[in-house]
């Protein structure tokens, strides 16, 4: 219940005792009475109108009084003039080149890999402009506009930017996506089907590979026989493969299919790791096929095929 103010109540008989304390004038020159309160007394008691207290000075840029450690910090210094042109950091520009990640860069920054307008550069937070001639290890880079391409691989292709044995690669299903320079996030086997994302954003490729970002993908297995519901159990309950725990976020049969196929959601990047967990229990894959990666499905994308994400699908992913 809220709280109601005893000046409120008391008004009349407040205001009536004021009244009857104030002493009739006797000094007809009204600017020469003293003023009853003063701004420097601190004011007791209830009154009608609010007492007026000396304002905090306002200081100027100039003015202002600086405290200890802002005298002690130094600011730092940037010889670069931006001639009003915004530029970005260099550990930024070099990862949006798609050599790295930004941290990454700042690691090669220090170790004096990078270079602007001919001068060696290992300071974090060196900002570059329009203009400036950046190299990396003495080759020249350039800002890049970034790309997401997102493939639904077909069978037969090796995840690899090139292959001496002259075999079939995904690059060579998009190579028509982008200008740039793009790179595969993952790997999926030869005979892995499914979803392929494709990136120079190294920042991005790095957090959905690291076994600590924890991306889940999604599996369409079809194996040589029944998959038994006591194997299934095992599945689910995790095992131990190479000395290692393998955990399966989950797994289950397809619905309306046999129980050849099954779906197995899981996170862990290790090697071949969804062949592995059936062979382990003497079974073999027919086919694989990832359906779900980091939230990216394959819906309306024909095998084969590629399209660039949607400004949703980056958002998503961005968030992860």
């Amino acid at each position: 219940m809220p709280k109601i103010k005893k000046m409120n109540s008391s008004k009349n008989s407040s205001g009536g005792r004021h009244q009857g304390k104030k002493k009739p004038q006797t000094n007809t020159d009204k600017r020469s009475e003293p003023k009853k309160f003063e701004t420097k007394k601190r004011p007791t008691g209830t009154f009608k109108g609010k007492p007026t207290f000396k304002k905090a000075p306002s200081f100027s840029k100039k003015e202002r009084p600086v405290s200890r450690e802002e005298k002690s910090t130094p600011k730092p210094k940037q010889d670069k003039k931006n001639d009003g042109i915004e530029g970005i950091r260099l550990n930024k520009y070099i990862s949006n080149s798609g050599i790295c990640s930004r941290r990454e860069a700042d690691v090669y920054i220090k170790a004096g890999s990078a270079t602007v307008n001919g001068k060696l550069v290992t300071e974090m937070g060196y900002i570059v402009t329009l203009g400036d001639e950046v190299r990396f290890d003495g080759s020249l880079i350039n800002q890049e506009q970034k790309r997401y391409v997102l493939l639904n691989k077909p069978k037969n292709y090796i995840t690899t930017m090139e292959d001496e044995r002259g075999r079939k690669t995904v690059m060579e299903l998009i190579a028509n996506a982008t200008k740039e320079r793009i790179y595969p996030v993952g790997r999926l086997d030869r005979n892995t089907t499914g979803l392929l994302l494709f990136t120079n954003d190294g920042e991005l490729a790095k957090k959905l590979t690291h076994p600590k970002s924890n991306i889940q993908k999604i599996y369409h297995a079809s194996l040589d026989k029944k998959l038994s519901n006591s194997d299934l159990i095992k599945i689910s309950e995790g095992f131990m493969l190479d000395e290692k725990r393998v955990i399966v976020d989950d797994i289950s049969y397809v619905v309306n299919q046999p129980k050849t196929e099954v779906g197995v959601k899981i996170h862990s990047g290790r090697n071949r790791i969804v062949r592995r967990i059936f062979e382990h229990f003497d079974y073999s894959v027919v086919k694989l096929d990832r359906v779900i990666f980091a939230g990216l499905t394959k819906k309306d994308l024909p095998r084969g095929h590629w399209r660039h994400l949607t400004e949703m699908e980056l958002n998503t992913l961005m968030m992860l």
